[in-house]
């Protein structure tokens, strides 16, 4: 069966013709509109919505090919299927060149017409869904390079075009910023912007990673090199030979490698753990650091003469507080690619509810944003965000519970649990297993957290 909202669009001159099949398409459930001619057929696709079209070839005043032409030329929508009493390869041939989907011969059963009107509604179904598809990757595949960079105030272009000026070099570079500024994103659109960008960015937190591992991971080692070395390590320089490697909380680095990672820079070769010989490396480094290395050398934790030569450029970037011209385009850039993931309707924000988020002081900056955009989606299901609905974070202690350890954890395991959701999507078994507890656990936490509002 047709589906009763389905228009097609007749354009035969035969009268009879017309109404046989009028009767045969109302019975099957579509709406049936005529056209006598293919002038007049044209007309209708200019003024109506018709997704098929059923036209004959042979008609007096504009025939079924110059219809179609007509209908190129002037970009008209509408699968067309034609239909004709003399029928042969050539004249099937050419209408599939003029754009028609399909050619029947008259006289024809009804259920080929039928089936040929199926068969059209099958591609004009999968049109739609790969336009539907093509959309959400657009909307789900961020900018890369500066372009992933949103911003508006004055101070972050300032930053960008300092990054655009010094990424054609290969001089070390040192982000610094508090949490959630985005000091990988802006690594990562240094190494996109430069002539390394066909070459690999690798990317390795200093303090995620145990102090007895890190030289390793960094440098490499030989088999054999230590207990339970059973196979060469090539280490991240090596990995990242003619690219970008960004060392991230460099303040974090053992004071032990710290010599080594200078000699590194200097020479632009690496050691092998377990190995007597150098080999050259071209790679570009790109120090990240939440806190103040300057103050770390003072204080004598970070070497001096390192930290100059990770120095040789800085790029300071601004907390979310210094710039709140930006909130307003994060959150414009952001809410879509969270919506795509809950496969929900993009959401629109009132003015008082922006102008709650961009008062926000945001100590974790765009990360922090990000997450009560998420909360935000999770908790509120309308098309419309009031301010009351955003869930800000860090403003609801009362002063006796500002220090209770019970509400901190409570709250950062709600936090947690609503990422997972948005994250997924709102699905519990996949937000569960993320949060590696069961279902039944997942469930209960929801209901105490009232996180289905």
């Amino acid at each position: 069966m047709g589906k009763e909202h389905g228009n097609i669009l007749v354009v035969d001159d035969e009268a009879p013709m017309r109404h046989m099949l009028r009767l045969l398409l109302e019975r099957n459930g579509y709406a049936v509109a005529e056209a006598s001619s293919g002038r007049q057929g044209l007309s209708r696709l200019q003024t109506g919505e018709y997704p098929l079209v059923l036209c004959d070839i042979r008609m007096p005043d504009l025939n079924g090919l110059e219809f179609l032409q007509e209908k190129l030329a002037r970009e008209l929508n509408g699968t067309v299927i034609m239909m004709s009493a003399y029928g042969t390869i050539d004249t099937a041939v050419e209408c599939m060149k003029n754009g028609a989907y399909d050619f029947i011969s008259k006289p024809f059963r009804p259920d080929e017409v039928l089936l040929a009107i199926r068969k059209a509604e099958e591609r004009l179904e999968l049109h739609r869904e790969n336009t539907q598809l093509k959309q959400k990757i657009r909307r789900s595949v961020r900018p890369q390079g500066l372009e992933a960079i949103v911003h508006r105030s004055a101070s972050m272009k300032e930053l960008l075009a300092t990054v655009a000026k010094v990424a054609s070099s290969s001089a070390s570079v040192l982000i610094t910023g508090e949490t959630g500024t985005g000091k990988e994103l802006v690594a990562r659109a240094l190494h996109l912007e430069s002539p390394r960008c066909d070459k690999p960015f690798l990317a390795v937190n200093c303090s995620a990673i145990a102090s007895g591992l890190l030289e390793s991971e960094l440098f490499g080692h030989a088999r054999g090199a230590f207990t339970g070395a059973d196979r060469e390590r090539e280490g991240l320089f090596g990995a990242a030979d003619g690219g970008t490697l960004l060392l991230d909380e460099i303040a974090d680095l053992p004071m032990e490698l710290q010599p080594k990672l200078l000699r590194v820079l200097q020479e632009q070769e690496v050691r092998r753990v377990g190995e007597s010989r150098a080999r050259k490396i071209d790679v570009r480094l790109v120090a990240a650091s939440a806190t103040n290395l300057a103050d770390a050398v003072t204080q004598g934790r970070f070497r001096e003469d390192l930290y100059y030569r990770l120095a040789v450029v800085t790029l300071e970037i601004p907390p979310l507080r210094k710039r709140r011209d930006d909130i307003a385009a994060l959150v414009e850039s952001y809410l879509p690619l969270i919506a795509s993931r809950m496969n929900r309707p993009v959401p629109r924000l009132s003015d008082q509810a922006m102008a709650k988020l961009e008062s926000h002081d945001w100590p974790g900056n765009v990360r922090e944003l990000v997450n009560c955009l998420e909360k935000t989606l999770v908790l509120c299901h309308e098309e419309f965000i009031e301010e009351t609905a955003l869930t800000l974070p860090g403003i609801s202690l009362e002063p006796e519970r500002a220090l209770s350890l019970k509400t901190a954890v409570a709250e950062l395991e709600r936090d947690h649990i609503c990422r997972a959701l948005a994250e997924t999507g709102g699905n519990r078994t996949r937000a569960a297993k993320l949060l590696e507890i069961s279902l039944r656990a997942l469930m209960y936490k929801i209901k105490d957290y009232r996180i289905d509002g």
